[in-house]
């Protein structure tokens, strides 16, 4: 009870910022759906330059949990097709990159300065961060675990900034190239919107996906913990001796 006390105490404003990231994107959803119901030529012909200013506003949008991307990936490959693909990889990189800049400025390193006084919590965390390749991939893929909240739980780790983008476009790129694809083949507005029905093939695709990363997830946790305990063990032995 006292680390949770101490971690809300010092951690108000990374906490806050965290639990927002998990609700907006509800309300996202929502307003964009209702937006494009209303005006369903709303992104149609667009030109080049209109199509940049596009794949920028969603980059910034999927940042800051404003719109699923999932739902963007579905609106894009609707009203764009195939030729959009590109920049909407373009995006995700760049909603990746601001995010991860907002995150890392508004925590200041505060969680990682806060672990330190926990050492078993940190030696946990610093073995996580020599798994960061896996671990952002493997956060990437789920298409149940939002965007912007695993940009910023990442940014707190203070996982390196390179692999961090290298590694949230790789691991975006199945479940995005998945839903793209069902937007390119609904047929309006309306059907583009109710895209609940994916098939038994996309139904087993999403949860293969689910489970790779939550297995993945599990492995790399369990044992970055065994390696954390087992160094925390030799060292109180060596320093006993």
């Amino acid at each position: 009870m006292a680390f949770l006390k101490e971690l809300f105490q010092k951690n108000a404003s990374t906490l806050l910022s965290m639990a927002l990231l998990v609700a907006m994107p509800v309300l996202g959803s929502s307003s964009l759906s209702y937006l494009l119901y209303r005006n369903q030529e709303l992104l149609q012909h667009l030109s080049l330059g209109q199509a940049l200013v596009y794949f920028v506003v969603i980059a910034f949008t999927m940042a800051f949990a404003l719109t699923p991307t999932t739902f963007v990936a579905l609106a894009t490959g609707f009203y764009l097709g195939w030729a959009g693909l590109p920049g909407m990889v373009l995006a995700y990189a760049l909603a990746a990159f601001v995010g991860y800049e907002v995150a890392s400025r508004l925590d200041h390193g505060k969680m990682t300065s806060f672990l330190h006084h926990f050492p078993k919590a940190d030696a946990v965390m610093r073995e996580l961060k020599n798994e960061s390749w896996q671990l952002i991939v493997l956060t990437r893929i789920s298409p149940v675990l939002p965007f912007a909240l695993m940009t910023f739980v990442l940014a707190v780790m203070r996982v390196d900034r390179r692999r961090f983008l290298l590694g949230s476009v790789a691991g975006m790129l199945p479940r995005s190239l998945f839903f793209y694809w069902l937007g390119t083949k609904a047929q309006d507005v309306y059907s583009l919107l109710n895209r609940h029905d994916t098939g038994t093939t996309g139904k087993l695709l999403l949860i293969g996906l689910v489970v790779v990363s939550l297995f993945g997830l599990y492995y790399i946790f369990d044992r970055a913990l065994k390696r954390a305990l087992g160094r925390s063990t030799a060292n109180d032995e060596k320093n006993q001796n």
